[in-house]
């Protein structure tokens, strides 16, 4: 048996904010690197009998993050909904230091590169934590799939 895990990523259309050739870069990184790798246990789907894998639609509602995990039928199996309020710091962070590390990488020193994007990871680590904190009992996922999907979180439109 294979272990649990997400073999395909939707995001909502209506809610992602195109930044810019950048940050579309980042999304189709994290998406291709999640999916090629992840560990994704929903656990109500899961105790109901489905082992995955797993399809996940992201959208932002109210505020509110969506998770939408389906079966590979694309029948609906669970819901989780996630206060976004929490995150609103580091996406802003993330957005601004990602801002300078696109700027730095075109004008700027390695040193001046590498200080930056020890700054990006710092803030990228520090929301994944805070994201697997909030999935506690909820679903069960490791660290590197937490990071690429807070980059996914960054990419969608936060309405309000």
């Amino acid at each position: 048996m294979t272990a649990p895990r997400i073999s395909h990523i939707e995001l909502d259309d209506a809610t992602i904010l195109w930044r810019n050739a950048d940050i579309e870069q980042e999304r189709r990184i994290a998406i291709f690197d999640l999916i090629e790798e992840n560990s994704f246990k929903p656990l109500r789907a899961f105790e109901a009998g489905f082992h995955g894998p797993y399809h996940l639609r992201l959208s932002v509602q109210d505020g509110r993050l969506v998770m939408d995990v389906s079966g590979e039928d694309g029948q609906l199996l669970e819901t989780q909904i996630l206060g976004l309020g929490r995150f609103r710091r580091s996406i802003r962070d993330y957005f601004a230091i990602c801002d300078s590390y696109y700027q730095a990488i075109r004008k700027a020193t390695a040193q001046e590169i590498e200080t930056i994007d020890m700054a990006r990871r710092g803030v990228h680590n520090t929301a994944a934590e805070m994201l697997l904190e909030r999935l506690e009992g909820k679903v069960e996922t490791d660290f590197a799939t937490a990071r690429r999907l807070f980059t996914l979180i960054c990419v969608l439109h936060i309405k309000g």
